[in-house]
This record gives C-alpha cells, structure tokens and sequence, in this order.
C-alpha cells in the first residue's frame, strides 16, 4: 500500500501556523484527508487485485452482432453438487488465453473513469491541499506570515505581557476597595503610579491589594531586554506589513481557486459515475486464434469504486460548503481593518492603535484561532506600555545613588542632574530634593510626574530636543517655583506648550530654528504671558523682533538674539524696552549700529558680535549712553574708531578685536575707566602714548598687528594684569616693564625680539606659565630670573 506519511510532506507546513488556520479551513483539511484516503485505498486496490474477468459467449454466437451479457449470464448455470458432471458451456480455453482476453477487455471495454478514478481522487485531493496552504508557502507571503507567528508566539509568552495585564487586574480590584473620598483611609500613605493605560493610580493603603501587587511577577534584566526587543520587532513589522495586502489577496486568490476546480471536478465527477458498470460486454477480433469474438466481463471491484466515488462526491459537497462559507466570511466583512476598541476597554489600555491591511487580516484569522492572542499581543503595540517597561528599566538601572553620583554645578552654579537619551525620568531622581536644576537632552517624550513637587528646591529646567508634558500637579508645581526655562528644539512642535503658563519664569532661552510663521508667531507671542520675564535668548532665525516685546519693557531687563545670519530688519521695538539693562544681537547681519540702541538710557552692555558693521560714528555721536560700561563689537569690518567714543565715559571694557582698524585715535584713552581693551587681529601699526592715562586698565591685547614698539606710557598702568603682544614686529623690550607688579600674564611669541630684559625678573607676579615666549628668548634671561619664574 501507498504510506500516507510519503503525501504528507507535499502538503504539511510548521505547525506554529496553526494560528492562522480557522476553523473552516481545519475541517476542509480533514475532508482533504478523507478524501485522500478514499484516492490511496483505491489506487492500492488497482494495484493489488485483479482487474476484470471475462467470459466467451456460447458457440453459435459467431454472428457479427454483438450479444447480450444478461442474457449470456443466464444461461451460465452453476455445478448442482461435486458429484454430477459439469453442465456448463465448454469452451476448450486455456488460462493464458483467459488471462490475454481479461488484458485487452479491460484496456478496450472499460470505461477510462472506472481505470483512472483513484488516481483522479488522488490528484485532485493533493491539488485542494496545494491551494489550501499555498500561500504559507509563497514567499511574497511565506516570509511575513513566518514572522508574524514567530512574533506574536513571543508576545504571547513574554513575561511582560503577564505583568501589564495584571498591573489592570490589580488596579481594578484596588479602586472597587477603595474607600470614599473624605474617609482618609490611606489617603497619603500609597506612591502614585502609572498604569499602562496612562491612568494614575494611587495607593490605598490595603494590605491585600498591596501584598497583590508586590507577588505579581516581577521581570529580571533579560526578560526586561527581550520585551524591549519585542516592542521594536512589533513596530518594525508592522511598519514592513501594514502598508502591503499580499497576503489578503492571497488567501483570496487560493480560496476562489478552490472553488472553481471544486465546481468542476464535481460536475464531472457526477457525469461520469454513471459509466462504472460491474458487468461490461466486450468484442474482440480474435476468433481465429480462440474459436471466439464476443465475451462478457465482470468488473470484480467496479461496485467498490461507485461506492468509492459517491462517498468522493459527497465529501466534495461538504467541502464547497466550507469554500462559500469562507468567500462569504472574506467579502461579507471588512478584514482589511481591525480595530482594538474590546481590548482597550477590557484591558484599560486606551492608545491601542488600530491597524489595517494584511497586519488586521492575519490579526482577524488569529481570532478565529483565539482570541486571546490578539488581546496579549496588542500590549506591545502600544507606546503607554512601552514607555513602562522602559520605565521599570529605567528604575532598575539608576538607583538614587547612581543619580546623586551625577549632580555637579553647572555655569549657573546651581546643582544640576543631566540625563542624556534616556527613555524616561527614572522613579529615584525625585527622591533627591536637593537638585537645583534638571537637564533633559536628546530624551523621547516625557511626562513629569506628580512626583516632581519632591523636587523643592529645583528651579531650572533645560530642554535638549526633549519635548515634555507636564502632569497637572507637576505643572502646578513647576508654575510656582520654576525660574529658569531654556529649550532647544529642531522643529517648533518640540517648544512645550505649557512655556506661557510659567509666570515666575525670570530667565528664557529658546534655541532651534522658527522657519514657519504660524508657529513662530504662535511661540513668540506666548512670551507676553511671562509677566516677571528679566532674561530673554532667542537664537533663531527671526527677521524681525517680536512686538510682544513691548508687554515686557517694565521687567525685561537682557535680551540676546543669535540671529545664525538671518538679517534682523526690524528693531524699533527697541526704544520702548526703557528697562534693558544688556543687548546682544549676534549674527544679525547688521551693517550699522541700530539707532534704537541709542534711547536705552540705561543700557549697560552692548554685544553686536559678527554682523557687517563697518562704521560706528552714527550710534557713538548721541550721549544718551551714559550708563554703557561694556561695548563688544568684535568679528565685524569696522576700518575707523571715531573720535566721539571719548563720550562713553564710563565704559569699562572695550572689545574692538577681529576688525579692519588701521589707528587708534588717542581720544580713546579718554574713556579713564578702561579695564579691558582688546584691539588684536586688526590692522594697527602703534600705539599713542597717551594710553598711561588709563590708570584701571587691567587687560590689554593687540596681537597679530603690526606694531613694531611699545610706548613707554604703557608700563604706567600700574594696575596691568594681562598684556598680549603676539605676532607683531616687537624689535625690543623696554626695561621699564619692571613697572608692571601685578603683570601675570605676558605673551610674546611671533615678535623679532633678540633678548629679554633682566628687569622681567621685578614683575614680582610674572611666573613661567604666564610667561609665553621662544624658549630660546628665555634662555637669555639670567639664571637667577629664570630660577625665580620657575619657582612655584
């Protein structure tokens, strides 16, 4: 006999894809194997039995006609008893000449259906069996569906799925025993908490709910690794997957297949049963050889195989049953969406995408298999209880400990925590009151607990293309205490929203490009709201400032504007800001001084860094300036210093540096209060002597110019810390220098000096680190000089 085992391997496939077979499509298998076994048993029997038996009419029926069988076969009498003489027709045939008849009768007289009938059944089974599995075996469709079993296997089993599952469970069995409000049960003795669906939960105090919750299965570091795993699996497939409906036209395709060859092979089927007959007669053109030409055969398994084929027939009934009931199950309902509304309400996850395509056609198919599956794998579709298991990650990774290790001061000197790429805030950051400021960069979306009020002494906040919400007592917290808020985002949807409720903010720094105007006017326009705002950076892209600056004239008291070279236009608002104390519009593209800097009558600080600015008599010829104590107007294309900067009477420092200046005028020198003067890599070629009127000065830098002498008014600044002369044509150093007591700093590299003096060695403040020249130059100093500078 033919083993089943050896047709099996044609049609098998994994068994894990048993969840993707419904319930139709299992029965339709076993009619399939019915069906095959009804092919096997009658092809065995074609092989094993004899075919046909035939039989030669009686002697006188050498007439050309063709007899009668029914007839013949009655005239056949049987033997009465062993011991009467046989009765019967004789025909002087021997076996082999019965054994040639019974060939040539069954290949001519049967009918081909009843010699072909089993093996008929046995191909066309095993075809229903190809269509019915062929697309786990395609590989447009093969490889996603391999996948999605693979993955949804491993949902189905994680560790993680048990746990978020329960966490709801649990939640639900704390709020039906929680008391009402206003009996202070527990009230304040339960940590709030997170639940995967984004609700709060609060503890109540109960031991039964909280033993619960603390025997609920707890995931190690490996399992925490694997569930993370599964989330970016699940979000990639559903991103290769989601968007095709290959395997939904697939299963379609095979399906209708099916049915049409079902239609067929049935009709024909039934067509032709009809011809299996148990006696058939038969002519054969042989007389001469046996004396006969016409016989009667008998089919000895032709009643076998009608009731072989009627039973193939009716199985192929039931199977087309199963095929319309699956066509009406594929066009009756929309299996190219499925929606996760029952487990969102079931499982209190509320951010359960719905999907589409090929993803909700296997996900309909599973729930025929079970539904179950579909409820434990849709925990991993959703970003609540990603950012949870991130979450407890999180915690497990950074203990209080580990935090506190992290805290340093920042340029503020406040002490400050940074987290860097972290997926969350982990639970111990809140259990450190002491932190000043907290540094968020480069982190995915976040939500600051209720938690954060722990926090009381914090007070800055820095956002690093890290968007942020904020829970309502968070923000209720951080509207109190908050006083510095800095943000650099890549788009303007990172800006948070809740920036504008921060009213005792004092100090805002936005960093990111505001390339669309319905936004910028949107994020600009909020700063209106910031009533106590005194300092405001913006380094954008603006073409003009905001005119909500004018709401903040009465406290705003510095605003910086990096500008990245975008040309800033329009600066009037400028005038009504009486209160600023420091301007700086940096990269602005400015090619003057802005005439509104003039009316800030109480401006201290003036920074127009890199822009084009190429004179500054306009500005520089008003008084109103009197308070100016710090003019920065470095990296621009000034050629000229006007005589009129002798009106900023009380400027302090003055950096005129990475200019085109040829000359320093000498009414410069007029500005007494000078500490700082930097005029390096300019076009210089001396010095006035009249710069011994600046008593105060304490830096001074002309490097990279082309002086070729110091004047000796210089070593009257007796008060002179730094001097830096690098890169010029210095021919000689005058020993007056020793003039210079609290001199640290001197640098001389770049000149054409052949020898320092020995009176380098009075500088009593001067050692060998503050001293930058060739060590050949500082080997003709004396020893005893040397010695002194090298002493600590």
């Amino acid at each position: 006999m033919i083993p089943l085992t050896e047709l099996k391997q044609f049609i098998d496939q994994q068994p894990a894809f048993q969840v993707l077979k419904p319930w139709w499509d299992v029965f339709a298998e076993y009619i399939c194997v019915a069906m095959l076994m009804i092919g096997v048993f009658g092809c065995t029997l074609q092989v094993t039995q004899d075919k046909i038996i035939c039989l030669p009419g009686p002697i006188w029926t050498h007439s050309p006609f063709q007899i009668n069988c029914s007839e013949f076969m009655l005239q056949v009498k049987p033997l009465e008893s062993s011991t009467h003489e046989p009765n019967g027709v004789k025909t002087n045939l021997d076996l082999q000449q019965y054994s040639f008849i019974n060939q040539i009768c069954y290949e001519r007289a049967v009918h081909w259906y009843l010699k072909y009938f089993p093996y008929l059944v046995l191909i066309h089974t095993l075809t229903f069996m190809i269509c019915g599995s062929f697309w786990f075996k395609f590989p447009g469709t093969s490889s996603k569906i391999e996948h999605f079993v693979s993955v949804l296997g491993r949902c189905f089993d994680s560790p993680w799925t048990t746990r978020a599952l329960s966490e709801v469970s649990t939640e639900r069995r704390v709020r039906r025993r929680e008391p009402p409000p206003g009996s202070g049960s527990g009230s304040g003795s339960g940590s709030e908490a997170s639940l995967p669906g984004g609700e709060e939960r609060a503890g109540s105090g109960e031991s039964p709910p909280g033993a619960d919750r603390g025997s609920e299965s707890t995931l190690d570091k490996q399992e925490g690794e694997q569930a993370k795993a599964l989330f970016e699996k699940v979000k990639k497939f559903r991103l290769h997957v989601e968007d095709s409906v290959i395997v939904y036209l697939m299963y379609i395709g095979q399906t209708i297949v099916r049915a049409i060859k079902l239609i067929l092979i049935t009709v024909y089927h039934s067509l032709l049963v009809l011809n299996i007959h148990v006696v058939v007669p038969c002519t054969v053109n042989i007389e001469d050889v046996t004396g006969y030409r016409h016989f009667c055969c008998n089919h000895t398994r032709a009643h076998l195989f009608y009731t072989l084929a009627v039973c193939y027939i009716c199985f192929l009934c039931v199977y087309g049953c199963s095929c319309l009931y699956t066509l009406y199950w594929l066009f009756h309902r929309p299996l190219k969406e499925y929606s996760f509304e029952y487990v969102r309400q079931e499982s209190g996850i509320s951010d359960i995408p719905d999907v589409r395509n090929d993803f909700a056609f296997m996900l309909h198919l599973t729930d025929q298999y079970d539904a179950l599956y579909s409820k434990r794998f849709a925990i991993f579709l959703s970003e609540v209880s990603e950012s949870q298991l991130m979450q407890l990650s999180l915690d497990r990774e950074w203990s209080a400990d580990k935090l506190r290790q992290r805290l340093q001061k920042n340029a503020a000197h406040r002490l400050e925590l940074h987290l860097l790429m972290v997926p969350g805030l982990p639970a111990a950051t809140f259990q450190l009151p002491e932190i000043q400021a907290l540094k968020l960069e480069l982190n995915a979306e976040l939500e600051l607990p209720p938690a954060t009020a722990q926090l009381t002494h914090l007070r800055e906040l820095s956002l690093v293309n890290s968007p942020v919400r904020l829970h309502q007592a968070a923000s209720a917290f951080l509207k109190e205490r908050l006083k510095v808020l800095q943000v650099r985002f890549d788009s303007p949807q990172e800006v948070p929203l809740w920036m504008a409720s921060m009213e005792n903010v004092e100090e805002l720094s936005l960093n990111g490009s505001l390339t669309q105007d319905g936004a910028k006017c949107l994020i600009l326009d909020s700063l209106c709201q910031l009533h106590r705002l005194k300092i405001l950076s913006l380094k954008s892209n603006i073409t003009k400032l905001p005119p909500c600056l004018a709401d903040l004239s009465s406290h705003l008291q510095k605003l910086t504007i990096h500008n990245g070279g975008t040309k800033l236009m329009a600066t009037n608002i400028l005038k009504k800001l009486q209160q600023l104390r420091v301007l700086e519009l940096v990269q602005c593209d400015l090619e003057r001084i802005p005439q509104a800097v003039a009316s800030l009558l109480n401006l201290e600080e003036l920074n127009l860094k890199e822009n084009r600015l190429r004179t500054i008599e306009e500005t520089l010829s008003h008084q109103q300036c009197q308070r100016l104590t710090c003019l920065r107007l470095w990296y621009n294309h000034i050629f000229h210093i006007p005589e009129h900067i002798k009106k900023l009477s009380s400027l302090e420092s003055l950096y005129l540096n990475n200019n085109q200046i040829e000359a320093i005028p000498p009414q410069l020198f007029l500005c007494n209060k000078l500490q700082h003067l930097d005029l390096s890599h300019n076009r210089i070629t001396s010095i006035p002597p009249e710069i011994g009127v600046l008593q105060s000065l304490h830096h001074f830098s002309v490097s990279h110019n082309s002086i070729e002498a110091l004047p000796n008014e210089l070593f009257f600044c007796k008060k002179l810390r730094h001097l830096k002369v690098t890169h010029n044509g210095l021919t000689a150093l005058s020993p007056r220098i020793s003039g210079l007591p609290l001199l640290t700093r001197l640098e001389l590299t770049g000149n054409q000096l052949e020898a320092l003096p020995p009176e380098l060695g009075q500088c009593t403040g001067l050692k060998r680190g503050g001293l930058l020249v060739e060590e050949s130059l500082l080997l003709t100093l004396p020893s005893d000089v040397r010695d002194r500078l090298e002493a600590d």
